[in-house]
């Protein structure tokens, strides 16, 4: 397809058409919350739930309406700039434009798949919404293949390759499915030796390449499968290490049983993602291939604490945090796995925790986090497996210390305490601060109105509870109050970290968000709230 051939409102946003200004909830609002997260309420969940079209209408409201161009427009937009904390319902969003009637809408829609689905396993997902949401019989017209063989034709070879041999099916669907539906047609020789190994294995490779002159970049793409193919084979470990570091293998491409191996796991730690090796601290203590005072745990502690390897897998302290955590528990969430956590990797933790603030961006804008200590923060919070008073700590200390106008309280029935966090304070420091004799009822209303009553301007609450209920004032109408006051459309976010739902925002006030539980995903939601941009 030409690009040139595509509707205007492809290559400029047209941001007075999904302009969401004011304080309502528009239908613009509530597509952008979809593609962030998968709701189109004002409450993020750390459970996901299916998606659907019943939980996408304000989708269909803007489709149905013409404005499915732009639809298609917003979905690339918010993945091109990082606001889709989950992949899923970009994806589904994409499938539902692809389905409908409208021509233009349904060209955008397959012009885009091979920007938005970055990974083998986010392009079987969005075939198979697309086989969930067909009606009548076939889907497989010549969009949908031209749209499919133009994702396999845009990757070089090698990248192609990695790309295939580490994920290969996913949603019931495969390579081979794929390439014999879509008619694939190799675009270039290397992209050509791919599909040879997807559609008739490492056999049909060798037979058709093994004795032939070919490009170096063929030769690269062949030398790398052979690899692939050796590895599954191998029975010499140094072989296999050769392999690892030559052809940089990742875990995926690793047989289980060698995965037994201390060697191969050290070969495999000097390329691996930091999310990764966090993952997996845990497991490499149990099975003793990071043995204390050993070489290779200072290696890995110098990794951990790579203040420029943090800032380049843009590690949030929080994930930190977690990985931490789970750590020092010493056993997995839900195996049977024990270990005993290691000094050093705890201070190294530690010392990553801190040094990853700085990697933070700030907002700009003014915060009021507020911390409900009326009832005991020892619980744990759902989505992360952590004690809620950890949760409320890091974030704590986060904001304080990325943010340049920040103030953090702590609240039970009838009183608000300021609680000094600077920049020299440990998390352990600032979580003894909420560690507090728990008093009787919760309400969520008390740092509103402590702000009012004090003048401070404050542009986003932030309350952390464990509690689901509120006191005499809902802190809706608090915040409606207070926005009269002050003169600002101020905005509150209410995280309830063991609650499984929440009802405190105003579901029509888009200045309003409830986070259920506490994740990873839960810190950017928070971001793009505070930024506007959902």
């Amino acid at each position: 397809m030409d690009p040139a051939s595509l509707p205007e409102q492809l290559s400029v946003v047209n941001e007075q058409v999904l302009n969401s200004s004011g304080r309502s909830v528009t239908a613009a609002v509530s597509l952008r919350r979809f593609l962030c997260y998968g709701s189109e309420s004002a409450t993020y969940s750390t459970r996901e739930c299916a998606l659907g079209i019943e939980s996408a209408l304000a989708l269909m409201q803007l489709i149905e309406g013409g404005r499915g161009c732009e639809v298609v427009e917003e979905i690339s937009r918010s993945n091109l700039e990082g606001r889709a904390v989950r992949a899923n319902p970009s994806l589904f969003a994409l499938a539902v434009c692809s389905q409908h009637a409208d021509c233009r809408t349904k060209q955008a829609a397959l012009w885009a798949l091979k920007e938005l689905c970055r990974t083998p396993a986010q392009l079987f997902t969005f075939v198979q919404y697309k086989k969930e949401l067909r009606q009548g019989s076939g889907m497989w017209g010549r969009a949908l293949r031209r749209a499919v063989t133009d994702w396999y034709n845009s990757q070089d070879g090698m990248s192609l390759a990695r790309s295939v041999t580490k994920c290969k099916h996913r949603a019931g669907w495969s390579h081979q499915h794929l390439l014999r539906l879509s008619h694939m047609k190799p675009a270039n020789d290397t992209v050509a030796v791919v599909c040879k190994y997807i559609t008739q294995g490492w056999k049909g490779v060798q037979e058709a390449y093994g004795d032939k002159e070919t490009s170096e970049d063929v030769q690269k793409v062949f030398a790398y499968l052979e690899a692939v193919e050796k590895a599954k084979r191998c029975t010499d470990e140094q072989e296999l290490i050769h392999l690892i570091e030559e052809q940089r293998l990742e875990k995926e491409q690793i047989l289980t049983n060698h995965l037994k191996s201390k060697e191969v796991w050290k070969a495999l730690l000097k390329e691996m993602p930091m999310a990764v090796l966090l993952k997996h601290l845990g497991n490499l203590t149990a099975n003793k291939f990071l043995a204390a005072g050993s070489a290779d745990v200072a290696a890995v502690c110098e990794r951990i604490q790579d203040e420029t390897a943090l800032k380049k897998a843009k590690t949030h302290p929080f994930n930190i945090l977690v990985a931490s955590e789970n750590y020092k528990r010493g056993h997995g969430k839900r195996s049977k796995l024990k270990w005993d956590p290691d000094r050093d990797i705890v201070q190294a933790l530690d010392l990553a925790f801190s040094k990853s603030i700085s990697t933070v961006e700030p907002t700009g804008k003014r915060f009021l986090v507020a911390v409900d200590v009326s009832s005991s923060l020892s619980s744990v919070t759902h989505g992360s497996s952590i004690s809620t008073v950890a949760v409320a700590a890091a974030m704590c200390l986060v904001i304080a210390q990325t943010e340049p106008d920040a103030q953090i309280v702590v609240f039970s029935e009838g009183s608000v305490r300021p609680c000094a966090v600077s920049s020299d304070m440990t998390f352990m420091q600032v979580a003894a601060q909420l560690i507090q004799t728990p008093g009787d009822s919760t309400d969520c209303a008390l740092p509103i109105t402590w702000a009012s009553e004090n003048d401070k301007s404050v542009d986003v609450f932030i309350i952390f509870t464990n509690n689901q209920t509120f006191g005499r004032e809902n802190p809706a109408d608090t915040l409606k109050t207070y926005r009269q006051k002050i003169g600002l459309f101020s905005k509150l976010i209410v995280c309830g970290l063991i609650a499984n739902s929440l009802s405190v925002a105003d579901p029509e006030d888009r200045g309003m968000l409830d986070i259920c539980g506490f994740d990873s995903q839960a810190v950017d939601v928070i971001r793009n709230f505070a930024l506007d941009v959902i």
